[in-house]
C-alpha cells in the first residue's frame, strides 16, 4: 500500500460536523494554535455538500450527532476517492462505542469532555500522518491581553505569569471561546465534568473564584469574567495596550 501523498498548503481546512455551539467555539480557539480555516455544519447532508465543494483536509465529527450516519459516508468513500481523515467526539467512553467509531471509519475519537491540550495534539499527529509533512503549531495565542500558553499550562497577562491547573485551563478556554456569550453553571458543569457528574451545589462557583483570584479579576468591577446574578457568567476580553 503506498504512502498518501497529498500535501497541506497553509491554512488547513477543518470541517466541523458539530450541533453544540458552545464546544463547537471552543474548538475552533484551540485550532488557533495552528492554521486552520473552518467551517462549521449541523447535518450529514450538508457536510457531504461541503466534502464535495470545499475538500477539506480534516473533519472533526459528533459521532453521536444523527446517530452517527455521517461517519458511513466519511470513513469509507467511493472507489477512487481521497479519503479525508476524521477525529470522532463522544459522550459515550464505553469501550463499544469507540470500537464502533473506529469500525466506522475515524482515525481517532476523544470523550466530551476532553483538555483543549489534547485536541491539538491529536490534530497535529493525524495531520502529519496522514501528509506526511509537520502541521504548523504555535503554543501561545492571544484573547485580548491574555496570552494562552496551552504546553505550559499558563496565561500571561501584561507580563506577569499565572500558573493554570488543567481545569482551570480548560475552563478559561470554554469562556474565553465564547466571548460576551451568557454561559450558565449548568453549561459549564456539563463541559467540564460531563452531563452524568454528581457536583457540589457551588463547584462551578469555587472554580470561577479561583480562576478570578489568579488573573487579579475583582467580581465587582469585572474586566474578564462578569458574574450574571441567577443565570451564570459572560467572559469579557480586555484589549491589550
Amino acid at each position: 500500500m503506498s504512502l498518501d501523498t497529498r500535501q497541506v498548503r497553509s491554512p488547513a481546512r477543518v470541517l466541523l460536523v458539530l450541533d453544540q455551539p458552545m464546544l463547537t467555539e471552543v474548538i475552533k480557539l484551540a485550532l488557533n494554535h495552528g492554521v486552520y480555516r473552518t467551517q462549521v455544519t449541523q447535518t450529514a447532508s450538508d457536510a457531504l455538500s461541503i466534502l464535495r465543494e470545499w475538500s477539506p483536509q480534516l473533519v472533526i465529527v459528533d459521532v453521536d450527532l444523527a446517530g452517527g450516519q455521517i461517519l458511513d459516508q466519511l470513513g469509507y468513500p467511493a472507489p477512487g476517492a481521497e479519503r479525508v481523515p476524521v477525529v470522532g467526539l463522544t459522550r459515550r467512553g464505553d469501550l463499544r462505542t469507540k470500537l464502533a467509531a473506529f469500525e466506522r471509519g475515524v482515525d481517532d475519537i476523544l470523550v466530551v469532555p476532553f483538555s483543549p491540550e489534547e485536541l491539538v495534539a491529536r490534530v497535529l499527529v493525524i495531520m502529519r500522518r496522514t501528509y506526511r509533512e509537520a502541521a504548523v503549531f504555535t503554543p501561545e495565542i492571544r484573547v485580548g491581553e491574555l496570552e494562552i500558553d496551552i504546553l505550559s499550562r499558563s496565561v500571561r497577562v501584561a507580563g506577569h505569569e499565572l500558573h493554570l491547573t488543567s481545569l482551570e485551563q480548560s475552563l478559561l478556554y470554554l469562556l474565553a471561546a465564547n466571548t460576551g456569550r451568557l454561559i450558565t453553571r449548568d453549561e459549564i458543569l456539563d463541559y467540564l465534568w460531563g452531563v452524568d457528574f454528581i457536583s457540589e451545589s457551588n463547584v462551578v462557583d469555587r472554580h470561577i473564584r479561583n480562576l478570578r483570584a489568579k488573573l487579579q479579576n475583582d467580581w465587582h468591577r469585572p474586566r474578564y469574567i462578569m458574574t450574571i446574578p441567577g443565570k451564570g457568567y459572560r467572559f469579557i476580553p480586555v484589549a491589550a495596550d
